[in-house]
């Protein structure tokens, strides 16, 4: 058993939503996507997704997507992302998810030696144009994660956590995401939301005793990357 991840798949089978035009790396991306998965991951493996699964904006235009999540090899592990308008309750979300695929929320789960935690995360207070609206939202995420946390320390082993947002940037060296993780002793942070030219300012490598990595697909190029 082997541990994958890969964010931003972006998948839009059930609305019209080319991801194109946010550059050429994008064209038939859910192809390159099926074939890589395919030709590395087995059907003994996890692959952890850090949210933007869909465009979708319901039940109904979700449904495709995540069928073609489901036809992937391995077991897989979602996070709701900023995009993923289709995501309510998550008792709704559960019961929509095709077999050997999860979503975690408020919980946590064990996947062989490790603890998997997670929340989507948003904007660190330092972002130009951070709103009340947003510090809301930021404090809430932080109460997830939390919940999250205790969830996996009930589990006695390494813990990893998944996010959609970075918790770092390179003008904010640190966060009270950052700051949870490590009264946690997390090991291992994964987080997707930068494309393009956001991938330069990705934080990557040890920080404060957590290896921090970027998973967004494109970032990959399309491939799952082989965690552990």
């Amino acid at each position: 058993m082997r541990i994958f991840a890969i964010g931003d798949l972006h998948l839009s089978f059930g609305t019209d939503k080319p991801m194109d035009v946010f550059g050429e790396e994008w064209i038939r991306h859910a192809d390159k996507i099926k074939r890589s998965w395919q030709n590395n991951v087995t059907a003994d493996d996890w692959v952890l997704i850090p949210g933007d699964v869909s465009w979708a904006m319901n039940e109904q235009e979700v449904t495709p997507d995540l069928a073609f999540i489901g036809k992937l090899p391995g077991s897989k592990v979602l996070l709701r992302g900023n995009h993923d308008y289709w995501w309510s309750t998550i008792t709704k979300v559960r019961s929509l998810l095709p077999p050997k695929t999860y979503a975690l929320q408020n919980d946590a789960m064990a996947i062989g030696s490790v603890a998997i935690a997670g929340t989507r995360g948003w904007l660190l207070p330092t972002y130009t144009g951070f709103t009340s609206e947003d510090d809301k939202i930021y404090k809430r995420e932080l109460k997830r994660l939390e919940l999250s946390l205790k969830a996996a320390e009930s589990f006695q082993q390494p813990i990893w956590v998944m996010l959609h947002y970075p918790p770092l940037t390179p003008s904010a060296t640190t966060s009270d995401f950052e700051k949870l993780m490590r009264e946690y002793n997390v090991e291992r942070c994964i987080y997707g939301h930068l494309h393009g030219e956001g991938h330069r300012h990705a934080v990557q490598g040890w920080v404060g005793g957590i290896f921090h990595e970027l998973v967004s697909a494109d970032h990959l190029h399309f491939a799952p990357k082989l965690l552990t």
